[in-house]
């Protein structure tokens, strides 16, 4: 992942109307292992994400966007990417 990864979710989070400890907590409750400060520096672009944790940040934004009647618009990592 990159640290443009992180401007993206970030961007999609404030979409989302999520503040960044709402984020965590669903992030926490998908199985995401990282502290706060980790998820805000990842969305801040100071920490990479990983692949995992692009995936659950990312599980956890898509479902608040169903809850707001919308799509998943935040693509997955690739599991041959996971691989590697």
């Amino acid at each position: 992942m990159t640290q443009q990864s992180g401007a993206v979710l970030e961007r999609n989070r404030r979409s989302a109307g999520l503040t960044h400890n709402e984020l965590w907590l669903r992030y926490f409750a998908l199985g995401g292992m990282s502290s706060a400060l980790e998820l805000e520096d990842i969305l801040s672009g100071i920490q990479e994400a990983t692949p995992e944790d692009h995936n659950v940040i990312a599980h956890a934004l898509n479902e608040r966007f169903v809850e707001l009647g919308g799509k998943h618009p935040i693509p997955y990592t690739d599991d041959e990417d996971d691989e590697a």
